[in-house]
Formats: C-alpha cells, structure tokens, sequence
C-alpha cells in the first residue's frame, strides 16, 4: 500500500509541474482549468480511497492505471486554447409575482360548451353547462323572452355558457330554430335579462360517409350527420331510391356538405354541395349546380337535371297503408269500391309538400275527403291531397306554390280510420296509379351549361374521392 501511494503522490506531482510550467512542455500548451478540475477531483478520490483502503477496494491494484489515464486524458483536451478564458457576467433578473384570484372571487371566468342530448331537459343541460345558480332555472322557466330555451332543446344544437368560479351564470348563448340569431341571458346589475342577437356566420364544408345497416337515419347517426343533411339525401335521390322498401344493408354513401357557424359554434346545416349513394351496388350521384339564368338544383355527373317534374310522395318519409286499386273495401263505409289514390300514414301534424310547381285550385272541406287541397299543374297535370289536419298559412284558391312547399299537415279528417293523407295523381282529371306513372324529366342543360357545370363540379368530385379513399382505408385497417 505505502509503495502505490508513493507512486501516486509522485504522478501527482509530475501533474502539478507539467500544469504550473506549461511553457516547458510544448505539448501541454493550450491546458484548460476544466482539465485541471476534472484532475484535481480524481486526486481527491483517490486519496480518500488510500486512506481507507477497505471501503473501495475496486480502486486497488488499479490506481497506476487511472492515473496513467488521467494523463493521457489531459494532454489529449488541453491542445489548442492558450487564451485567457471569457469573463463571466452576472445578470439579476427582477420577476413580478402573479396574482392569484380566488375561485369565488366573482373575476375568474369559465367557458362551457355542450351540444343538446335527446335526453336533456332544461335542469340536466344547465347542470352539464357548469351552472350552479338556481336563479337561472326560474328565469329560463317563468321570463317571456327566456322561456323559448325550453321549447327549442333540439338534440345536436350547442349551447354556450360563461359562468364565475363559484358556477354563477354571466352569459348564456342558445342559437334559435329557423332563423340566423340566438337567445343571449346575461347578468346585467345584478339582474338577468334575455335579448335576441343576429348572428354572423361562416361555412365550413365538411366531407362524411356513412353505411347502411337498418336504415337511412341510423346510418347518418353513426356517421354523425345531422338529420337535415340526411333529409336532404332523400329528397335529392328519391325519385331513383325508395328508401322505405329499396335500401340494402351494405348500401353506402358520400356527402359532402355545409355546416354553418358562429364564433366556431355550429350552429345549423346547410346544403349538400354533392352526394353518392350506393344502392344495391348501383351508382347514383348528384352535384348542386347554379345555371346562369336558371333554377338552382342538382344534376347528375353527367349534367342530367336529377329534379323531376313531380316528387313520388307527398310525404318526405312514411309509408304506403293503402295502395291504389280498383275494388277495396272501405274500413268505414263496409262496402267494396275502388281507391283511386295511395294512402300515406304518417303522424298527426307531419307536414305534406306539393309535388310539384303549380297553382291551388281548391282548398277547403269537400265530404269524404275532409280539408282537401287540389293543385293545378302545367299541362294535364294535377295533384289532390287529402284528410288533413289543416292547411298551410298561405294556402288559398289561387296561390302559387312551389315543388317542396308545405301545403297542410297530416290529419284524419273526412273518412279516415287513422291519420294519413289520400293523394291522388290526375291526367285530364282522371286519377291514376302515381306508382306506375311515368313522370316527366325537368329541363336538362343546354351545351354552355353543361360546360360551366363539369367545372364548376370539379372541387366537389375531388371531395367524394377523398371520402371514397378514406372509407376504403377505414375498412382495411
């Protein structure tokens, strides 16, 4: 032990005399005082292990070696720096305390966004909302203004709310049905008011895909479609698709379509801007195009106008209770006589829609048919509509209506078992089968149409390719 020490000491020394006369030995110029640090600590090590040999036993035998090391290391780092090193500056920086505000303290302020379950009632979606305030709830039951909040909890809408800490309402934001406004309830000197403010919206187009498993809605809800948007997919390929009795599980389709917003809230949808529908492996597509000088519509890829002259029901969804036939026995007379017209039943209140442009050439009761409305169309053409519960605002003799306007309501008046609507298709006022008829196709392009339509279609032909590519690469994970 006293002979490894003594060789130790004697390196450390030959260290110390290399690093205090540098200018000697050439090749230890350029030494740095972190080579020397990291020298220094090793001695310090190694002198303690020599003097208590026992608790570092992994250094015995092994210290001549180390301290080679160290050498070697020190003149392989200290070769090119012989400058005197940076100076160190010191900056002190002052940092201001942040102020901490109490939860209750009335100035903290929270935002809480949720979107209107089928299930909520005014009391669950102010709970979800962050509201602890009871004195909303009775100003959202019992104010004039307020109280619309209750009769427009439609699923899917979102609702906005600024609270303090402590869940005190400050602002409530509730979009409204039908109109481009919403309700704002804000706390003002203490006391709630409720006001109606017109809201600036913006679109986003938003591309989805959906399957079908039991049915149109079903699919849409999944997909997270609204149900307006899935209207529209009816409207716009029901004349080719019966989706009470055409719809196959395993039929898909691809939408691309608006979504209105305010302040990033969605707040109602728009259009579809352009559809595929897969029908039992049938193709049908449809573009929303603008003609210039011409009605709106959609058309198919090809530019065929997919609006027909006449809708095939009367109702947007419901269903055939009685078909049209020569000889049927009538459920409340109890005798067997023709039915010339398609029952539609549907609940009370359901809204009919003229199938077609034209002018009312009778609205009013008229015996076993009830409230009726009969519908005038160009040519031979016109339309009956049948046991309604009432007629629409501005249905009157004379009034022009067109296709997809509300002409009445759903009703069982007249002699009718159940509420539904009798319609009728007449040619030269002779009532015929409106399943069977062929109806006559809207006017098509012209050839400057249909150019401007094959560009302007193009952005939206990209979109249902997008859609398609992401469906495929869904199912293939």
């Amino acid at each position: 032990m006293p002979r490894v020490s003594l060789q130790f000491s004697r390196l450390s020394a030959l260290a110390r005399r290399a690093f205090g006369n540098a200018r000697c030995h050439p090749w230890f110029l350029g030494a740095t005082q972190r080579a020397s640090l990291q020298f220094s600590r090793l001695s310090v090590l190694a002198r303690r292990a020599f003097e208590n040999p026992r608790r570092h036993p992994w250094l015995l035998g092994g210290m001549g070696s180390v301290a080679l090391l160290g050498m070697v290391t020190a003149s392989a780092i200290v070769l090119h720096v012989d400058s005197a090193p940076e100076p160190v500056q010191t900056v002190l920086e002052q940092l201001v305390p942040l102020a901490v505000v109490p939860l209750d303290s009335g100035v903290a302020e929270f935002t809480h966004e949720e979107r209107v379950l089928r299930s909520d009632t005014l009391s669950s979606l102010i709970s979800r909302l962050g509201i602890n305030d009871p004195e909303v709830l009775a100003f959202l039951s019992h104010d004039s203004d307020a109280s619309i909040v209750a009769r427009q909890l439609r699923p899917g809408k979102t609702v906005t709310a600024k609270t303090g800490g402590d869940g005190r309402l400050n602002t409530l934001y509730f979009p409204l049905n039908g109109k481009d406004a919403m309700l704002v309830v804000e706390r003002r000197d203490g006391k709630l008011t409720a006001s109606e403010k017109t809201m600036h919206l913006a679109t986003q187009i938003h591309v989805s895909s959906g399957e079908i498993v039991f049915s149109l809605f079903g699919a849409t809800d999944t997909a997270g479609i609204p149900d307006v948007i899935a209207t529209q997919l009816a409207e716009i390929f029901g004349s080719d698709i019966d989706f009470h009795r055409d719809l196959r599980k395993g039929d898909k389709f691809f939408v691309v379509f608006e979504l209105l917003t305010h302040n990033g809230q969605y707040v109602r949808s728009g259009r579809i801007l352009a559809a595929e529908f897969v029908n039992n492996n049938e193709i049908y597509q449809a573009y929303w195009f603008q003609p210039k000088n011409g009605r709106a519509g959609y058309y198919s890829s090809d530019g065929k106008n997919l609006r027909k002259t006449f809708l095939r029901s009367p109702l947007e969804f419901s269903r055939v209770t009685t078909g049209f036939s020569n000889a049927r026995f009538h459920p409340v007379l109890r005798i067997t006589r023709p039915h010339r017209g398609v029952d539609y039943g549907a609940p009370t209140g359901t809204r009919i829609r003229a199938v077609a442009d034209g002018t009312v050439a009778f609205a009013g009761w008229q015996s076993g048919y009830g409230n009726l409305v009969v519908l005038k169309h160009q040519g031979r053409y016109s339309t009956a509509y049948g046991h309604m519960n009432g007629f629409a605002p501005e249905i009157r003799k004379g009034a022009r209506v067109i296709q997809g306007d509300t002409i009445g309501f759903v009703g069982q008046t007249g002699l009718a078992t159940g509420p539904h609507v009798h319609y009728e298709f007449r040619v030269d006022g002779r009532q015929i089968n409106p399943m069977a008829v062929s109806l006559p196709d809207a006017v098509p392009l012209n050839s400057d149409q249909l150019a401007r339509f094959r560009i302007a279609s193009g952005p939206a032909r990209a979109q249902l390719d997008l859609a398609r590519q992401a469906r495929r690469m869904a199912s293939i994970e």
